[in-house]
């Protein structure tokens, strides 16, 4: 058995005080059915990254997090490694200055999607003020760990391309309009100060205001879904390429499941689904491999509530590795990863990177292979990913609670 059992959490990996506390506290608000923490986890807000809480009868928009529908998509291509790494600068180039990296960014060319026609714009009034944002912020990738990737798969002529992100500004607004609705606020209200360790915030199922939440995360889902699948398009379009094979998987979402007989709520925080035959896509660091896997049964699978790592894991935090932030100068300092030892090490490693700041740097994460061994009784790898090139906005702007 790899897990541990602690206080009623099921826990793989090393476990982090402050995320456990946080899934202690999760396991005792509402009808929770079972609690699991993946091996990847640590610190979130209200419930842990990489923490999975299956619930009866209740949703928890706290639980499911502000970057409702974050995620990941990968595609293996028809262009060969050797195709890509001989132009691998001008490409990254091509990449970074064509697909839009940051916070609040706008598609410079509007994309007109059917999901845009879809009922729940109507149903769910809350939604219609978001509509413009949302048509406006399709297809960009926003900032903190959200990426774009190129890949070789070691010992073959295989390169793929991978992307990591949410649903962007409507995501984030559509959390907060809910945190606020079940705190009895207006929907558009500011929230108030929130704490990392807040209770998670539960809605029941059967209220209107359940409801309502759950079409608006499967709106928010939807459209995170296309987004990534655009920004995968931009880069098809860059290389002259197709994709051969896709992998596409949310991690931050609330999804309707049959667990031990009993239909419940199972919120994933930073957590790929992973059921037996599932087959979903983990990203490594910059510095480190990537996988695609693919679940399998086992008591293991059923204790994890078919769910793994969605990453390697954070193990120092933004402000350790990147220092404080002066927004007066917009420099940072007092962090223990200096531009050059992160410059060297992604150098090394064989890297072209655009973008990114001290706070993604390689050192700031768990090894993969070290979080996977972890899960070894729950998934098989199919295939492993090194990268070769990796497009990023900064960080300074991320908040480290509030997506991940």
């Amino acid at each position: 058995m790899s897990y541990q059992e602690i206080n009623g959490v099921k826990v793989w990996g090393t476990p982090d005080p402050g995320a456990m506390q946080q899934a202690v506290n999760c396991a005792r608000i509402g009808d929770v059915a079972a609690v699991a923490l993946m091996a990847d986890h640590h610190l979130g807000y209200s419930q842990p990254i990489g923490g999975v809480v299956a619930y009866r009868e209740y949703v928890s928009p706290s639980g499911v997090g502000y970057d409702i529908g974050c995620g990941n998509m990968a595609v293996r291509l028809n262009v060969t490694a050797v195709d890509l790494r001989k132009d691998i600068e001008r490409i990254m180039d091509e990449i970074f200055h064509t697909v839009s990296f940051g916070v609040g960014r706008k598609n410079p060319n509007p994309v007109d999607h059917e999901l845009f026609d879809d009922p729940a714009w109507a149903d769910v009034p809350e939604l219609g003020v978001l509509k413009g944002l949302a048509r406006n912020q399709l297809g960009t990738v926003g900032s903190g760990n959200h990426y774009v990737d190129l890949f070789l798969e070691p010992g073959t002529r295989e390169a793929w391309v991978g992307v990591h992100f949410g649903s962007r500004g409507f995501g984030h607004k559509t959390a907060t309009g809910f945190l606020n609705l079940a705190a009895g606020r207006p929907f558009d209200a500011k929230a108030p100060g929130e704490s990392v360790h807040q209770d998670p915030t539960l809605i029941p199922l059967s209220t209107d205001l359940g409801q309502a939440y759950m079409a608006a995360m499967n709106l928010a889902g939807r459209y995170a879904y296309a987004g990534r699948e655009y920004v995968i398009g931009q880069v098809l379009n860059i290389l002259g390429a197709k994709a051969t094979f896709e992998v596409h998987n949310h991690h931050n979402f609330a999804w309707i499941e049959q667990h031990g007989g009993e239909e419940l709520v199972v919120v994933r925080k930073g957590a790929t689904p992973n059921r037996p035959g599932q087959i979903g896509f983990v990203g490594g660091s910059m510095g480190d491999i990537s996988v695609i896997i693919r679940g399998r049964e086992s008591e293991e699978s059923k204790a994890a509530l078919y769910s793994t790592v969605h990453g390697a894991g954070r193990i120092m935090s933004r402000t350790q590795a990147a220092g404080k932030m002066n927004w007066k100068t917009r420099t940072r300092s007092g962090g223990q990863i200096s531009p050059e030892m992160m410059s060297e090490a992604v150098r090394g490693y064989g890297v072209a990177l655009r973008g990114a700041g001290t706070d993604e740097s390689p050192f700031a994460y768990r090894k993969l292979g070290d979080v996977l061994e972890a899960h070894s009784e729950t998934l098989d790898v199919m295939h492993v990913l090194k990268p070769i090139g990796v497009a990023m906005a900064g960080g300074e702007e991320f908040d480290p609670y509030k997506g991940d």
